[in-house]
């Protein structure tokens, strides 16, 4: 009996190969040899973990389900194929860009050049990609948005107002003559002209960010330029509708209607920010679930972009004011940390998708008319821009640097232009050749900018000249940083008669806007010192963050002005050591003091009284003393057994 059926189960199988064709797929082949080696039982098994679509019908008037290929597979969304080549792709090219110091910028932009329909053609939808990547752009705006409280973006509206409209009115003026003479049209110039005057904050503000600078002087005015920039989008699309023969012929649309919606959008905003998002939040931190509150932070995000867009204002512009509008919330950081993730991966996206719509093709057929476009465009806007920095105010190293970063075109010009074709004001291939040369300029632009740094360090070197015509106090405190600000304050309040120094332009700088007076000189040079008056000076305070500046200062006043009561800020333990060999008058560490007082409130914190504390505290102090002067003759590694002892006598509770 068993061997019978075996047979007759085989002879089914034999037909059944008989009955595929070869031009059919595997799977029914497979189906059947499956037979012949075990049964359905197995295949079913096997089959479990498989992608399915719908198969031929079965003889019954059934239908069965085959394995997806994998071009099915990714039109259903299911392939994992596209994520692991951006991810693979970004890890491959980013640390080698940042190895050759080129910043990871280039690395996303160059790994885009290589996955993309110009390059190994491993992803062939540039655009599908960068919409998703635009939410890069979003968390950014909406992170920096966190950081500038409503009240320092008022403080900003000079330079928000007046120098960002001067920019893009100075800017897209003299681009759009250079259109002119290039042969455009005056309306296709006019759009091409504004289209570039406009610079990229995905770019942009990510350079400021990596060197810690968009909150210096020169950030803060970028960045208004660049708020400025974004909100111009706006009045820009309005004007193709305008110039449009599309929207003369069909009559285009309400623009009293467009800009109430825009009204409406911004209002709702910043009502739903200003008093719904804080007890929201508040709610939900109740709750106790972390993934809730990130799931929050990004509807919050992608929320208020999307009402600005269905409004017609841009999606950053959204994210943006959301930020600034939760910037007071005691929630922001809370936010930040939940949404700099996301912020990281879709803004490298976003610069991988940029990378991907490079056209070789097209850049090598119109290689000299894209380069010579790229070289004027970042020159015209880096001449026009600095001029206009250093004419309201910015010193020249500043204004050089706003220039350099705002050099490039931006993510805007992408839409305009687009706009513009579709308005019929811009030929298609004109607009091809205005876009290769935006993508281009922002590729440049970490180059073009680390240039411009280096310029402005450079002068920054020489100037200002030192100048002591006016010093007469009887302390000179050397180093005007976070140290020396609270020792300068203490001693002008008992009024003591002062001298300041600093080798820092961006320093003296900021002290003069508080009304400080602080001289520029490198204390570490012993002509400096004497001109500073350390000859005549009763007290001499060292408070710079260099350890070996630091011991090189107390060498030239123990050695030339030792009549000179000498107290230097510490930066570390070893440093400590350091200075007790130089015999200097005092020397403190920097953090000590802050630690022991932050160490005796988490004593109090967890229920210890206060005698039991201080008692733990002198005890701690001893020890440590103990220790410092066994290191003095042993050296650092002494003393180890008095760290993490429990003390001898139990504090009473």
């Amino acid at each position: 009996m068993g061997a019978q059926g075996d047979r007759s189960r085989l002879h089914e199988c034999l037909r059944e190969l008989r009955r595929v064709q070869p031009g059919e797929g595997g799977s029914r082949r497979l189906g059947a040899v499956t037979c012949l080696g075990g049964g359905p039982r197995r295949q079913r098994r096997r089959r479990g973990p498989q992608m399915f679509r719908d198969g031929a019908e079965r003889g019954d008037g059934g239908r069965r389900r085959e394995p997806m290929t994998e071009p099915e597979a990714a039109h259903h969304g299911l392939s994992l194929a596209t994520p692991l080549v951006f991810l693979g792709s970004a890890v491959l090219a980013v640390p080698l860009f940042r190895l050759f110091k080129l910043g990871a910028v280039i690395g996303y932009l160059a790994a885009g050049v290589a996955v993309g329909p110009s390059g190994l053609g491993l992803i062939g939808d540039p655009g599908a990609v960068l919409t998703l990547a635009e939410l890069g752009v979003v968390l950014l705006l909406f992170i920096i948005g966190l950081e500038l409280k409503p009240s320092r973006l008022w403080a900003m509206r000079r330079d928000i107002v007046g120098l960002g409209l001067s920019q893009v009115l100075l800017c897209g003026g003299v681009l759009a003559g250079l259109a002119v003479l290039a042969g455009l049209t005056w309306q296709a110039a006019l759009i091409a002209g504004a289209g570039l005057a406009l610079s990229s904050t995905a770019f942009a503000a990510p350079l400021m960010e990596d060197r810690n600078e968009l909150a210096s002087p020169y950030g803060q005015r970028a960045f208004s330029i660049l708020l400025l920039q974004d909100l111009a989008i706006v009045p820009l699309l309005a004007l193709v509708t305008v110039l449009s023969p599309v929207a003369a012929e069909t009559g285009g649309t309400s623009g009293w209607r467009a800009g109430l919606a825009m009204v409406a959008a911004t209002a709702c905003v910043v009502l739903v920010g200003r008093y719904a998002l804080n007890p929201m939040f508040k709610l939900l931190a109740r709750s106790g679930a972390g993934e809730i509150m990130t799931a929050a932070a990004l509807l919050v995000v992608l929320g208020a972009a999307a009402l600005m867009q269905l409004a017609g204002l841009s999606m950053a512009m959204g994210a943006f004011l959301a930020g600034v509008l939760l910037a007071e919330s005691r929630f922001r950081h809370e936010l930040e940390a939940n949404i700099e993730p996301f912020r990281g991966l879709l803004l490298g996206l976003f610069f991988i998708a940029v990378g991907m719509d490079i056209d070789l093709g097209l850049v090598a057929s119109n290689a000299a008319v894209i380069g010579g476009a790229v070289v004027a465009l970042m020159t015209v806007k880096t001449a026009l821009i600095a001029g206009l920095a250093r004419a309201t105010g910015s010193d020249w190293q500043d204004a050089l640097r706003i220039g350099t970063v705002l050099s490039q075109g931006g993510e805007f010009a992408f839409v305009l232009f687009a706009a513009a074709v579709s308005g019929r004001i811009l030929p298609a291939d004109t607009a091809a050749i205005l876009t290769a040369s935006v993508t281009f300029s922002l590729a440049l632009t970490p180059l073009v900018f680390g240039l411009g740094q280096r310029l402005a360090a450079r002068g920054a070197g020489e100037t200002p000249d030192a100048d002591f015509s006016t010093v007469n106090g009887n302390a000179l405190i050397i180093g005007f940083g976070r140290f020396g600000q609270v020792i300068s304050q203490i001693l002008l309040a008992r009024g003591v008669e002062i001298t300041m120094i600093d080798h820092r332009v961006e320093a003296i700088d900021l002290a003069e806007r508080y009304g400080f007076k602080i001289h520029y000189g490198d204390g570490t040079r012993l002509d400096i010192l004497r001109a500073a008056g350390a000859g005549k000076a009763e007290l001499v305070c060292v408070c710079v963050d260099d350890a070996e500046a630091t011991l090189k200062i107390v060498d030239f006043c123990r050695e030339q002005f030792p009549m000179a009561k000498l107290m230097v800020r510490s930066l570390d333990r070893n440093h400590s050591l350091a200075l007790a060999g130089r015999d200097v008058d005092y020397h403190i560490r920097e953090t000590f003091e802050s630690a022991v007082k932050l160490g005796e409130r988490a004593l109090a914190a967890l229920g210890t009284t206060e005698r039991a504390a201080g008692d733990l505290i002198a005890e701690f102090r001893r020890r440590d003393a103990e220790r410092f002067e066994r290191q003095l003759v042993e050296g650092v590694y002494a003393g180890s057994d008095l760290l993490n002892i429990k003390s001898v006598d139990e504090p009473t509770q």
